[in-house]
């Protein structure tokens, strides 16, 4: 296994770390670094004898967090800031359709089940009732937000 960031490189983590009881002096489950934040390479290491892991320094939060490579992109890659994060509750901003048909009136309150990226574009899947939708973040307002009513 070959890695794909070297030691002194920046990279910039893609998803939020919580802790998996593996980081002293915070509960399971606590989050240790938000999605965006950029941190310095120092250590490269296995786990499992089939992961590559990334001791990454977040100097701006004072941390040092184990990261898995597919959590990691170079910091000089594009990166779009995400409005919502998983669970926030959303509503729509307009009337969202599927095939022609209506799944949700502007001002529908969903719930965010995962936060999704391809490059230049931001999306979330979307829970409305009990269907997921796919639906692009221009589309959602915060459900306490006065532009979506």
């Amino acid at each position: 296994m070959k890695p794909a960031y070297e030691y002194g490189e920046e990279v910039r983590l893609i998803r939020n770390v919580r802790n998996d009881g593996t980081y002293p002096g915070m509960e399971v489950g606590e989050l240790l670094i938000k999605r965006g934040s950029i941190g310095c390479v120092y250590d490269v290491g296995t786990y499992l004898q089939d992961q590559l892991i990334y001791r990454v320094h977040f100097l701006d939060q004072g941390r040092t967090v184990g990261c898995r490579e597919e959590e990691l992109i170079r910091a000089t890659d594009e990166w779009i800031p995400n409005r919502f994060e998983f669970r926030d509750r959303v509503k729509t901003r307009v009337a969202l359709s599927s095939e022609g048909q209506i799944i949700a009136e502007k001002g529908t309150v969903g719930e965010i089940q995962k936060v999704m990226r391809e490059p230049g574009r931001m999306y979330y899947l979307v829970r409305f009732g009990d269907d997921i939708y796919q639906i692009p973040e221009q589309a959602l307002a915060g459900e306490d937000d006065d532009d979506a009513s």
